[in-house]
């Protein structure tokens, strides 16, 4: 077979792999981020606050000399905050270089999934803006909403985290 024949069902392969989704556990809902964009998990630590930052932004973490930004998904989501606790996480991600943590309330498994799986989010019954979500998928009795990480923090967002990060290091840490 020739380099080119070989490079070509190398390339079917890949699109056709499954893809492994790191599963959540957020107000009773269960969603699936990309695990190619999961750097680490880490149980829920305070974060500091970062004055002027969206409502969804709690603040920010130092990881391992990197300043992090942290989200709390329900409250991206529009749903009512709830006490951190002994399962609160914080999933650290990687999005176009650019690291941040969301805070969910639980980690579930990590799935494989198809792409002839994944099936279009309808506009009614999600917690979710379905602007945050990639698509939906069912496994057995489980439904699985998959989140488009990229879409978390907007441009805007994040460049008034930068410039707000030198004035993190006054306030007090979240409980």
């Amino acid at each position: 077979m020739s380099h080119s024949a070989n490079t070509a069902t190398a390339s079917a392969a890949e699109a056709t792999a499954p893809v492994q989704y790191l599963t959540v556990n957020l107000a009773h809902e269960e969603y699936g981020i990309d695990i190619l964009a999961v750097r680490e998990i880490r149980g829920w630590t305070p974060v500091t606050r970062i004055p002027q930052a969206p409502h969804y932004v709690l603040g920010v973490l130092n990881l391992r000399g990197a300043i992090v930004p942290v989200l709390d998904l329900r409250l991206r989501f529009g749903v009512v905050r709830k006490e951190y606790g002994a399962t609160t996480v914080t999933v650290i991600v990687t999005v176009a270089g650019r690291h941040f943590g969301v805070v969910v309330d639980a980690v579930s498994d990590v799935l494989d999934v198809a792409a002839a799986d994944v099936r279009p989010v309808p506009d009614m019954g999600t917690t979710v803006d379905t602007e945050y979500l990639k698509g939906l998928t069912s496994l057995a009795e489980r439904m699985v909403l998959l989140l488009d990480v990229d879409r978390l923090l907007q441009p805007q967002d994040a460049q008034m985290l930068e410039a707000a990060l030198p004035a993190a290091a006054d306030v007090q840490a979240v409980a």
